[in-house]
């Protein structure tokens, strides 16, 4: 059976050059190509690191409307530190989240193998940012494959687990993936039990549309906690550190 796919009146192309109107590019990039089969936006997958910044910065302007010039400018995300994976010619299905995963490893030099888990608990290398909960946890599962005696893909989201005891859980549990929510994952920040140091790479579950048709960046509950997030000290002064940079991946 051949998949639907919705049209749209205006048509553009996703690796063209942004013109001065570049963050109107970005929101008709974006929905170019609905897959409503499987509930993704494929046109995410087409888009470069420059485009993607451009839709990342046109999202921030639509929901930052009590921000100044200046803060807007602040919750910039630099297109350098997007890793453009436009190539990538499969579904961003969530099956597909690990052959996804391996290929970026090999493209990039990770300098931790994806079923490794660093020394230190709560040090994840790879962190996966997506919207909802169960959206969450359907995702750590296809992940499970590089869970280990000493390395766990773990779940970090509200439903999931108190606070309370996931702040135990990952100060004393050696973890290689955390995939959650943007504001589970600050909490444990504050809290102290998830720690940066060996991330190596953020993946955030763009291409994927909940039942109304929202991805994590259409909705000011999940877009505005994944600005802060991306914005904080420990992760933005990464994004450009030659030998230990972050790398942000758009999924």
């Amino acid at each position: 059976m051949k998949r639907k796919r919705e049209s749209v009146e205006i048509e553009t192309t996703a690796r063209t050059k942004p013109s001065k109107h570049s963050d109107e590019n970005a929101e008709d990039t974006t929905t170019q190509t609905r897959d409503t089969d499987s509930n993704i936006n494929t046109a995410i997958g087409k888009m470069d690191n420059r485009l993607l910044a451009d839709y990342v910065a046109q999202r921030t302007k639509r929901f930052g409307e009590d921000l100044s010039l200046v803060e807007l400018e602040d919750m910039h995300v630099p297109e350098s530190a997007i890793v453009d994976t436009s190539a990538w010619d499969q579904d961003r299905l969530a099956a597909n989240l690990p052959d996804f995963l391996i290929q970026i490893a090999q493209q990039h030099g990770a300098s931790t193998d994806l079923s490794q888990a660093p020394v230190k608990p709560g040090s994840p290398h790879t962190l996966v940012l997506t919207g909802a909960a169960l959206r969450a946890a359907e995702l750590s599962r296809v992940l499970r494959k590089f869970q280990g005696k000493e390395a766990t893909v773990a779940k970090l989201f509200a439903k999931h687990i108190k606070l309370k005891d996931a702040t135990v859980f990952v100060k004393k549990t050696r973890i290689n993936i955390g995939v959650g929510t943007p504001t589970r994952i600050i909490d444990l920040l504050a809290e102290r039990a998830l720690r940066l140091e060996k991330l190596e790479r953020v993946i955030i579950d763009t291409s994927f549309l909940d039942c109304k048709k929202r991805s994590i960046f259409d909705m000011k509950e999940t877009q505005q906690p994944l600005m802060r997030l991306l914005n904080m000290d420990e992760l933005k002064s990464r994004y450009t550190t030659t030998g230990s940079a972050v790398k942000l991946i758009f999924y």
